[in-house]
């Protein structure tokens, strides 16, 4: 089960997330929502295609993406989770910061995407303080730095130890399991081969006992394998969801919500039949 304020899901099929960039500079989608109100257009879209969760960033964690000051990330996704008020589906945060998490989850947010994994200096307590749900994901440096030299001994035991490190702290600060989703951080200080060997033994991460995310949609590993721009990786974004939600992920974070409902409706009545 996720519990994302009073909206409940008992996860026995799925869920798409729907990303929602207002950012100039994001991998796929940078400036193209940019606007409060194409955000908020394109948020809209993205639950009439079927997305389970909305999940709204005002800052790229893109590899080298420059950074963004609290008051600029806050001046852009404010307005858009103020003009989502009342839609019928949870909206996720994605920052690291804890007043932009706080300020989010009083506008209406009921979830917090954190790359950090909450381990900036009182994100715990924010997030504990509120009845919001959490996805703690690991990463491997910083966006600026992540894809230089990323390096491990073994990376499904490092990921996993890590993830299995801030479950732990998330329950310690009064953040009860049913609220916590956990992300391996596909792209986020990892090479091709990484993130390969994450996705073949994802199932491994389901012995911490909480929901897992995967976010593969148009990453750059998918370019490497297939050779295909950003703009042209929709199939090898949709096999990779799938994949993932084959090895045990719960929830899938993607840009191209339609695609990816249609796919994982297919695999459902499978699985029921």
């Amino acid at each position: 089960m996720l519990r994302c304020r009073d909206i409940q899901f008992d996860l026995a099929r799925p869920l798409v997330m729907g990303i929602v960039n207002i950012t100039p500079d994001s991998f796929s989608d940078g400036g193209l929502h940019a606007s409060t109100a194409d955000a908020i257009t394109h948020a809209l879209q993205l639950i009439e295609d079927g997305a389970d969760i909305l999940d709204i960033g005002g800052e790229s964690t893109r590899p080298g993406a420059a950074l963004v000051s609290e008051q600029e990330e806050l001046d852009r996704v404010l307005p858009v989770i103020e003009g989502l008020r009342g839609i019928a589906v949870p909206i996720s945060i994605d920052t690291y910061k804890p007043e932009v998490m706080r300020a989010a989850i009083h506008a209406g947010a009921s979830m917090v995407n954190d790359v950090n994994a909450l381990q900036a200096e009182g994100a715990l307590q924010v997030v504990a303080k509120s009845a919001a749900a959490v996805c703690l994901m690991h990463k491997q440096g910083t966006p600026q730095t992540m894809q230089q030299r990323p390096s491990y001994q073994d990376v499904v035991d490092e990921v996993c130890a890590f993830l299995r490190e801030r479950v732990s702290a998330a329950l310690a600060a009064g953040i009860s399991g049913d609220r916590i989703v956990i992300d391996p951080g596909f792209g986020f200080g990892k090479t091709v081969e990484h993130n390969l060997e994450l996705l073949r033994h994802l199932d491994k991460l389901r012995a911490l006992g909480v929901p897992i995310l995967a976010g593969l949609s148009r990453k750059s590993m998918l370019g490497a394998i297939t050779g295909r721009a950003v703009e042209e990786r929709v199939a090898a974004s949709v096999a990779a969801a799938l994949l993932a939600v084959q090895r045990g992920a719960s929830i899938v974070r993607v840009h191209d919500v339609r695609e990816t409902v249609d796919v994982l409706k297919i695999w459902n009545a499978l699985n029921e039949g």
